[in-house]
């Protein structure tokens, strides 16, 4: 059988992977001309990549590490040093690091809460335990329950201070979801800790050793065309052909640089667009059907990403950094993490800018300025003086409307994979999965897609494959 899936972000590919696994020949359309969607990246001039987002793999992402292993490309993880290290704006050039001890979790996690006194007093530890600990022992169902707050708001509940949260959960808040404690969900940062904690390395870190078109995306495709299906570059979805009884007839894929338009007909369909791009593209018949009306609800978050070269190296810190600056979220200097991008003299920093939404439709100069304004004060030894660092080019990288918006609600409007149409069917970090919008939730929507059609039209799975259908569930599955 024959399914045409429309995006071939993480979640496309991975339905299209794992359909092949279960004998479907999957047909994979992508409008631009680069794989990858909200991990894509390009080569400039130079022959050097710039990124949609600075993207951070965690031992809490069970099926996202078991894809690598399927795909036997699970050497290109680069796993860092189990810490996460913040910035200290009250002493500019300075980090404060909570390091895991190797010890069972969550022993790890609270030693190593006990072990940091630049950003939290004894007093502040007690509180952070006595706010934290109730959600940990109370189990995920009552986390699922604290989507009516904000964090902010399920934060002063728990008798937390404000102190405590412009500390730690800023920080965490911007790099989880683009936005503040006051805005984001309850439940996407209670879901985070709990794995980070109730894991032994759920919170270490890995970065890919490349680009993620190349690195990830590319080696699905091979997997995919090897066992007969397809993946298509420059063919955007123009309009999803309806049968008289309702049901998907066909993609009408846009002809580019005068070609026609073609219909490409399947057995099933699936949409692995984004939320935003799916609500314009639904067929009016569709739109009033239920369903597909609380996806109203769900809005992409703006983000904006930026890759800056200098002139010298501005750190020697392979891992990400959490900046706790009002402006910039998380950055990492990716000549330390990123093998590809290797150079022992020169720095080149990835940051993200969060939140972005009086950021989005300002001209690159303004936002480069802003960020050159904040690195001042993350590193005033190298733009201080006589000598100060150089900017030898950059690349600013709007992403007007990326992974859902987290904000109080939003899960009574996420969708199944299934739709109430027989032969269409839905992926991406938006579908209802219990990873939110994520890599790990992009992909394991994908599985969940391919499991819901084998499921419904039952074809056998091809010879030689192993049942990798099966979400996979929470391991301690991160090596050094």
């Amino acid at each position: 059988m024959r399914v045409a899936i429309a995006g071939a972000g993480l979640a496309g590919l991975s339905c299209a992977k794992y359909l092949t696994d279960a004998g479907y020949t999957p047909i994979v359309l992508e409008s631009r001309d680069v794989l990858g969607g909200l991990v894509a990246a390009w080569k400039d001039a130079d022959g050097d990549w710039y990124e949609t987002g600075l993207h951070v793999f965690f031992g809490a992402y069970p099926n996202m590490l078991q894809l690598f292993k399927e795909l036997k490309i699970e050497d290109r993880l680069q796993w860092k040093e189990h810490t996460m290290i913040f910035n200290q704006p009250e002493k500019p050039g300075t980090y404060s690091r909570f390091d895991f001890p190797n010890l069972p979790a969550p022993l790890n996690g609270i030693v190593a809460i006990l072990r940091n006194n630049d950003m939290l007093t004894w007093g502040e530890k007690v509180q952070l335990a006595k706010g934290l600990v109730p959600a940990m022992l109370r189990g995920q169902k009552y986390v699922e329950s604290t989507d009516r707050y904000t964090f902010s708001e399920w934060l002063k509940i728990q008798g937390v201070s404000e102190e405590v949260q412009q500390d730690i959960f800023i920080a965490a808040s911007k790099s989880l979801n683009f936005i503040n404690p006051d805005e984001i969900s309850a439940v996407v940062l209670l879901t985070a800790l709990r794995r980070f904690l109730q894991q032994k390395d759920g919170s270490k870190m890995a970065f890919l050793d490349g680009a993620p078109p190349e690195r990830l995306c590319q080696p699905m495709v091979d997997y995919i065309t090897a066992r007969g299906g397809e993946v298509r570059l420059n063919s955007p979805l123009k309009e999803i052909m309806l049968n008289p009884d309702g049901s998907a007839k066909g993609f009408l894929v846009r002809g580019l640089n005068g070609a026609s338009d073609e219909i490409l007909t399947a057995d099933i369909y699936v949409s692995a667009l984004p939320v935003d791009p799916l609500k314009v593209m639904l067929p009016p018949s569709w739109k009033n059907l239920e369903f597909f009306q609380k996806l109203d609800g769900l809005e992409g978050v703006p983000v904006i990403n930026l890759q800056l070269w200098f002139d010298r190296k501005l750190t020697d810190i392979d891992q990400l950094l959490f900046s706790r600056s009002p402006l910039l979220s998380v950055y990492a200097d990716m000549s330390n993490t990123c093998r590809e991008y290797a150079n022992s003299e020169r720095s080149m920093l990835e940051l993200v800018l969060a939140p972005a939404s009086d950021w989005i439709s300002k001209s690159n100069e303004e936002i480069l300025a802003a960020t050159l304004a904040e690195l001042e004060k993350l590193f005033p030894q190298h733009f201080g003086g006589e000598n100060p660092a150089k900017l030898l080019k950059y690349h600013v990288v709007k992403t007007p409307r990326s992974v859902y918006t987290a904000t109080p609600g939003r899960e009574n409007y996420r969708p199944s994979q299934k739709t109430p149409v027989s032969n269409f069917y839905l992926s991406g970090s938006y579908t209802m999965q219990p990873y939110l919008g994520s890599m790990e939730g992009a992909v394991l929507s994908g599985k969940l897609t391919a499991q819901e059609i084998a499921s419904a039209n039952k074809v056998a799975k091809s010879s030689g494959e192993h049942n990798t259908l099966k979400p996979q569930p929470a391991t301690n599955a991160a090596t050094a």
